[in-house]
């Protein structure tokens, strides 16, 4: 009795960490989601939420953390980045992440316009790749949040149906 009140807990915990980590890109919110559902599952012993259920969660989980990196590199593409400058942004989103909440919007940013100047493209297609990058980061940010909720919908069907 007693473990299964602190296996809850955890999950309970695990799932808040994993809601922030949806919003703040420092934390891995999916994964920490990932886990809090599956600490619940395994509170009730996996009696309404199994495998197969976990394992969508999973799948959804894993797209919702390639957000971070995809999205940036995708926006500056669409401003019409240069290869160069789409895998700096989304090195410029792996590297901002040890820098906190700034690190985070300014690396892809960052990243972007670097990669854009290293293919001497100039400091205007530099600029606009960097606003790219921006925009991709934001969108995928909420395309994550949306699929935290997802997640969350997908274990609390399962659950009550």
């Amino acid at each position: 009795m007693l473990i299964t009140v602190l296996i809850w807990v955890l999950a309970g915990l695990l799932i808040a960490a994993g809601l922030v980590g949806a919003m703040v890109p420092v934390l891995p919110g999916p994964l920490l989601l990932f886990c809090g559902l599956l600490s619940a599952a395994w509170a009730e012993h996996f009696a309404y939420v199994g495998t197969r259920t976990l394992i969508v969660i999973g799948v959804l989980a894993a797209l919702a953390h390639a957000m971070d990196f995809v999205a940036g590199s995708f926006g500056a593409k669409r401003y019409g980045a240069s290869k160069a400058a789409a895998v700096g942004a989304a090195l410029g989103a792996f590297v901002g992440i040890f820098f906190g909440l700034p690190g985070v919007f300014l690396g892809p940013f960052a990243g972007a316009v670097i990669g854009e100047l290293l293919a001497e493209r100039g400091l205007e297609a530099a600029a606009r790749s960097g606003v790219g990058a921006t925009v991709g980061f934001v969108l995928g940010t909420a395309a994550k949040l949306a699929l935290t909720f997802v997640m969350i919908g997908v274990f609390f069907a399962v659950r009550l149906f």
